[in-house]
């Protein structure tokens, strides 16, 4: 029996990293198998990757470098993504994937796929007044910071493909979920105004990783931008109200009004939905969903992404 190749999946508790690992157990022929990396292998959600069949569960710190060496040991590949959201530095988020990067190289990693995304500031410079600059540097800093960090593993010679993701639907189930109005009504309010928000499934990110890390070389040193569909906000709201026979209304805040908000992270996020919103073609443009097809044949859009999770946002939004 062939051995299989040893995959280190960073973030393999999250959300990107959890669908990366579904995609790879879902493959019963894969070539691959998995080594979940966490700071706590004992806790539930490492727990759950037990139950699903990851045997390998290996502790490690994104900010304690030397903890990240056995981690890569005979690893063919990785897939990397950080956590922004956990510590909201993009100087963090930076060195955290710089010690991944170095971990990879001096295990000799042969590919890696680093889930990042654009830096914003090729749309919007810094001394562009549309939008706050953030933690001084940065228009949208879990945008910036990864677009950084990308030269790190080009600087260590790891093989990598850049995977540029976006938002994603399952964003619905939690932070970004409808809340009720005043009438009782469910209102989605995002301040995307008429321009169209690109989403996608985190699942269908976890198989377009894995037929990547299928196509090996062909994939290396390559950009991949994907997305499962581009909708105005107003059409996602109408698709929910067809799916969940419940009204959903589109409620259009502007940025600013958006991040006077106060809620956590709102300067952030307000940024994130800005830069989506001025720079929608060219953002948009980059992902071709005829293109991400190609790599994921079952990729979803949105109405086929909703009929999966119908009971889960009923319960989600209860």
């Amino acid at each position: 029996m062939t051995e299989k190749k040893i995959i280190t999946v960073i973030g393999a508790t999250g959300k990107q990293g959890g669908g990366f690992v579904r995609a790879v157990l879902a493959d019963h022929a894969s070539e691959f198998a998995v080594r979940a990396v966490t700071r706590h292998p004992d806790g539930e959600p490492a727990r759950e990757l037990k139950r699903l069949g990851v045997d390998d569960i290996v502790r490690a710190d994104l900010d304690d470098p030397p903890s990240l060496a056995p981690a890569f040991e005979h690893a063919y590949g990785a897939f990397v993504v950080t956590n922004f959201w956990e510590h909201m530095s993009a100087e963090r988020e930076k060195a955290q994937a710089q010690a991944v990067a170095r971990a990879a190289s001096h295990a000799g990693v042969q590919h890696a796929i680093w889930s990042t995304l654009e830096d914003t500031r090729d749309c919007i410079p810094l001394d562009d007044e549309r939008m706050p600059t953030l933690q001084e540097r940065y228009k949208v800093p879990h945008f910036d910071g990864k677009a950084e960090a990308d030269h790190y593993f080009t600087e260590e010679a790891v093989p990598t493909t850049f995977l540029r993701t976006t938002f994603y639907w399952d964003n619905l189930l939690g932070a970004f979920a409808p809340q009720r109005g005043p009438d009782g009504a469910f209102q989605l309010t995002y301040p995307m105004g008429e321009s169209r928000l690109s989403g996608i499934a985190v699942d269908d990110i976890g198989k377009t990783a894995l037929a990547v890390l299928r196509g090996g070389a062909d994939f290396v040193a390559a950009t991949i931008s994907i997305a499962g569909e581009h909708l105005k906000v107003a059409d996602m709201a109408a698709a929910l109200t067809e799916s969940l026979g419940e009204p959903v209304r589109y409620r259009p805040l502007s940025p600013d009004e958006w991040r006077a908000q106060g809620l956590p992270g709102a300067d952030e996020t307000g940024n994130m939905f800005q830069y989506y919103a001025d720079c929608e073609h060219r953002f948009t443009a980059a992902r071709d969903l005829t293109a991400v097809r190609d790599l994921n044949p079952a990729l979803q859009d949105f109405a086929t992404w909703l009929a999966a999770h119908h009971d889960r946002l009923l319960t989600a939004w209860a």
